[in-house]
């Protein structure tokens, strides 16, 4: 208990110094900081686990859960996603169906971003109701992509696993299984998003804690 309470009050400190200010004033901690407070915490010996509930192409609806030692589920959270709204779910609604129920897992340990639904998430909901309403779009004649734009969607999903890793040993992962070819030619033909994957990558390592 005495970790959680270290750990909540360090989210909250962290709140008024690195919190996001969002309409009205209020300050949203995201939800890598709060990662981070709870790995530095209680390191390996606690858990975030997710699970995949819907993925129908239209609705993305994830489930977080939070273990101790024991494997006891001590926290969770649910998330829903709608592919295609916003230009993040447009690319990884699965992606970010998960970061925003792992938030809510660790709000419901009291490790919340400054309010249990952050203001994003409340906002969220007149779109999502709307897009539910909504007929799905007839498909369309796909356009042959050019080869800048198959690699800044490939750099995109790739960015977006580093972004779902929660510890640097899951980060290394997928650092292995990345195809070190595929890694040599967008050096050669798109130096400036080889770059950008490098930053991206060391910017994620800095913030996990192991």
């Amino acid at each position: 208990m005495t970790k959680l309470i270290e750990a909540m009050n360090e989210v909250n400190d962290l709140n008024r110094t690195h919190g996001v200010t969002q309409r009205g004033g209020k300050k949203y901690t995201e939800v890598f900081v709060r990662v981070e407070a709870f790995r530095k915490a209680f390191g390996l010996d606690f858990g975030i686990n997710t699970e995949i509930l819907v993925d129908d192409g239209q609705r993305v609806v994830v489930k977080a859960t939070v273990t101790n030692a024991q494997g006891t589920i001590i926290g969770s959270g649910m998330a829903e996603e709608i592919r295609g709204q916003g230009n993040v779910n447009k690319t990884s609604a699965l992606e970010n169906g998960e970061t925003s129920a792992i938030g809510r897992a660790l709000a419901s340990l009291g490790l919340h971003g400054g309010s249990y639904a952050s203001l994003n998430e409340i906002d969220a909901v007149q779109r999502k109701t709307q897009a539910m309403a909504q007929p799905a779009p007839a498909a369309q004649p796909a356009t042959p992509k050019s080869d800048k734009e198959q690699a800044i969607a490939w750099c995109k999903d790739l960015v977006a696993k580093y972004n779902a890793a929660n510890s640097r040993r899951e980060l290394s992962e997928i650092d292995r299984n990345t195809p070190d070819a595929a890694l040599e030619a967008l050096k050669n033909d798109y130096p400036d998003l080889h770059q950008l994957l490098i930053e991206r990558f060391t910017q994620k390592e800095n913030n996990l804690v192991n």
